[in-house]
């Protein structure tokens, strides 16, 4: 080899490092600007919320007996939208903190997971009749696979809740390339035109009035899965149930916390 070669070779090697080191510098200055912004919404400004619930509920309990209805009731509302913009915000601290924990992946018995998320969800809810099929095992971390399960079975149990008799089925299967997983349900399901809002932040069908729900739940399964390689997706009919599926890649081939896709549906 040539010492103008070398030299070509020993520059490009001394440019990747160079831009390497740029690139780490540009990363720790944006987890220190997200460490700041975090910080800020946990206390900047969810102190003038409470504030602001706190300052209702004091006047109306004490002096509710000099106010008339009409003033009475808007205070309460203050109170209560107050509290569900604190409960807003957490929800968003709790997703962006979802991308910054650090992945412990290993095999993992998704029936046994499953099993143990129904049992901790079931009390007050012995009328749902539940039915396991096979599930194959996983390669994931436990505790945030967990998670998925939690959201997903706790979304079917409120949306089956009205019904005669409601029942929710969880069951997996193994394809070539991934490991396929489902929670379905016999709940009031949703019309298929809007299958694309499912997943996004505070996106929700239903009014507080049909379902409570703040709309982060689906949107937690879809970065958890993301984060490991998989892909979430739903199917559903009004009135006729709904059924949410969610992939992960097998062990020989995943590359958790990335971005791979995989067929899917």
């Amino acid at each position: 080899m040539s010492e103008q070669l070398i030299d070509v070779e020993h520059r490009e090697h001394d440019s990747l490092i160079r831009a390497l080191r740029e690139r780490t510098a540009q990363l720790d200055a944006a987890n220190k600007e997200f460490d700041q912004f975090t910080h800020s919404v946990s206390h900047d400004l969810r102190a003038p919320l409470r504030a602001l619930e706190g300052f209702a509920q004091i006047l109306v309990e004490d002096y509710g007996s000099n106010l008339d209805p009409e003033a009475k009731r808007c205070l309460e509302i203050i109170a209560a939208s107050s509290r569900k913009a604190s409960l807003l915000i957490e929800d968003l601290l709790v997703l962006s903190r979802l991308g910054r924990q650090e992945l412990k992946p290993a095999r993992v018995n998704m029936l046994e997971l499953a099993k143990n998320t129904v049992l901790d969800l079931r009390p007050g809810s012995d009328r749902i009749e539940f039915r396991f099929d096979e599930m194959p095992e996983a390669w994931g971390d436990k505790a945030q696979l967990g998670q998925v399960f939690h959201h997903l079975v706790d979304n079917a149990m409120k949306f089956t809740r009205r019904q005669e008799h409601p029942i929710v089925e969880i069951g997996g299967r193994a394809e070539p390339e991934h490991t396929a997983y489902y929670v379905r349900d016999n709940g009031v399901g949703f019309d298929m035109k809007y299958v694309g809002r499912l997943f996004g932040i505070f996106q929700r069908l239903h009014s507080d009035q049909e379902f409570e729900g703040r709309g982060i739940g689906l949107a937690i399964v879809q970065r958890l899965i993301h984060r490991h390689g998989g892909e979430v997706w739903a199917e559903g009919t009004v009135q006729q149930g709904a059924t949410f599926f969610f992939s992960l890649p097998l062990e020989k081939s995943q590359e958790v916390g990335s971005s791979l896709d995989f067929p899917v549906g």
